[in-house]
């Protein structure tokens, strides 16, 4: 993880970019970049926290803050009014927390050390709530394909619809209810619960951490860390479009693909590392947990806060990212489903993600 920290340089080099060169390739590669090591500079002083605070709190710490800089991100994009690019990168971080990410953990786990065991019904828990979400984004998504050919208009595209609005926040404040329940739920229960993702005390077979930090420098790096996020990604949102044009991208192939990464690379690694060494069950924790705290947690708060803002965001996505999503839950569950791993359905999840990358990429 260490060696993350190298492309913090990134950081001074964007406002480089951005205040003085002003080309917009070059300003979004080093803002991606450099969101890189803040990102997991923030996820560090989290869990920094998380030792100072005890396990309760520091799991509330992490349920919270797991997807900050995602979150971040995405509330400026927001704020920009580009809020198809929001829905992709939220799309984007869910398929490759469940695709990509536990891919790469299951083959990389399961090449070194064979078959992998883990808590099938921790997983079980997770992957039901990944179900719930993906039918709390669906209900949304088909009743506005079904009202809008009811008014004979335009099926796949999002227009103004007072009904999907009241529908919409409906729906993001049942799956934050459900998430926050899903919480009460782990704490309660443990060894039922969704996993060591939102600290669970480990049990003495498990490594130790000791607090490198103090609260005092944890704080400050939250702090600092948050702010230069804040200032990154009004560079990265703001050279999109351009990027966008300049590349042959569409954006929302950017934001599936691109922008999710750029938020959750020191996660992804963390996860891949557990389960090289044989950790599978915190490894699974990592990637089922992060999944469910985009889709239950930040995807609906995007959805209420938009309310503040001129351009409002509904849970209607497009029917492509929802049966997507779909397919990601039902592959991860059945994987899932044993209570084991190996290699070979690692390999199986990296072609679903590859797969849908190119069905977004020609979309």
């Amino acid at each position: 993880m260490k060696i993350l920290r190298l492309l913090l340089v990134f950081v001074p080099l964007a406002f480089v970019a951005e205040f003085v060169f002003h080309s917009p390739l070059l300003i979004f590669a080093c803002s991606a970049i450099g969101l890189i090591p803040l990102a997991g500079l923030l996820g560090e002083a989290t869990e920094e926290l998380a030792i100072h605070t005890g396990p309760k709190v520091g799991g509330l710490l992490n349920a919270s803050l797991g997807n900050a800089a995602e979150l971040i991100i995405t509330l400026v994009a927001l704020k920009a009014g580009k809020v198809e690019l929001v829905k992709a990168s939220l799309t984007g971080s869910i398929l490759g927390n469940l695709l990509l990410i536990l891919g790469l953990a299951v083959l990389v786990g399961g090449l070194k050390n064979g078959t992998q065991r883990f808590d099938r019904v921790a997983a079980g828990t997770a992957g039901t709530m990944m179900l719930l979400a993906v039918i709390g984004l669906m209900i949304p998504t088909f009743f506005e394909v079904v009202h809008r050919i009811q008014l004979r208009q335009d099926p796949l595209h999002e227009m103004p619809d007072p009904a999907l609005d009241r529908l919409s926040i409906g729906v993001a404040i049942l799956l934050i209810l459900s998430y926050a329940l899903s919480l009460v739920f782990t704490f309660r229960s443990p060894e039922q619960g969704i996993g060591h993702a939102v600290g669970v005390e480990q049990g003495p077979e498990e490594e130790k951490h000791q607090a490198m930090w103090s609260v005092k420098t944890s704080l400050l790096v939250l702090v600092g860390a948050t702010v230069l996020i804040v200032f990154l990604s009004e560079f990265l949102v703001g050279t999109v479009e351009a990027v966008g044009h300049s590349l042959g991208l569409s954006e929302l192939f950017l934001g599936i693909i691109l922008i999710p990464l750029v938020g959750n690379v020191a996660e992804h690694l963390v996860a891949v590392q557990t389960a090289y060494k044989n950790k599978m069950e915190l490894s699974m924790a990592i990637s089922l947990g992060s999944s469910m705290q985009i889709a239950l947690f930040v995807a609906p708060l995007l959805a209420l806060v938009s309310l503040g803002f001129s351009k409002h965001m509904t849970l209607f996505f497009s029917p492509f990212e929802v049966i997507v999503l779909a397919a990601a839950v039902f592959i991860a569950n059945q994987i899932a489903l044993d209570g084991e791993t190996n290699w070979l359905e690692g390999a199986q999840l990296l072609v679903v993600y590859t797969i849908a990358g190119l069905g977004f990429y020609w979309l």
